[in-house]
């Protein structure tokens, strides 16, 4: 009868164990959905216009690299123009060929426009 005595005695001890187990996880579940529940809210990321640049710059193209409409006002524009240019700015490890192509987008948008030709 000793072997029928230690089932006996493991039985309790592992719905004990299964029990705490449970517990353990129960709480895991019930702080990770705290921690979900009660994090910072995030505005959702815009995907970014990644195709190629046309050889000269249209304001349909300047409007998609800004992430903004063609109508938008100015100052939608200078702020849609810093957030686009502090995530590829030239100091941070972004591309010079990208900066200017987002400020010429700016300068499109306003309406400033470049002389190709200089005076001098």
């Amino acid at each position: 009868m000793p072997v029928s005595q230690e089932n006996n005695m493991a039985t309790p001890f592992i719905a004990g164990l299964t029990v705490a187990a449970a517990a353990l996880a129960g709480r895991y579940g019930v702080q990770a959905w705290h921690a979900f529940k009660t994090r910072p809210a995030t505005a959702r990321m815009r995907k970014f216009y990644d195709g190629g640049f046309q050889p000269t710059m249209t304001k349909r193209e300047a409007a998609l690299i800004l992430g903004l409409r063609e109508s938008a006002p100015p100052d939608k524009v200078k702020e849609a123009h810093r957030k686009v240019m502090v995530a590829n700015h030239p100091d941070a490890g972004g591309s010079h060929y990208l900066a200017s192509k987002i400020n010429e987008a700016k300068d499109m948008m306003l309406g400033k426009t470049k002389n190709s030709g200089s005076a001098f």
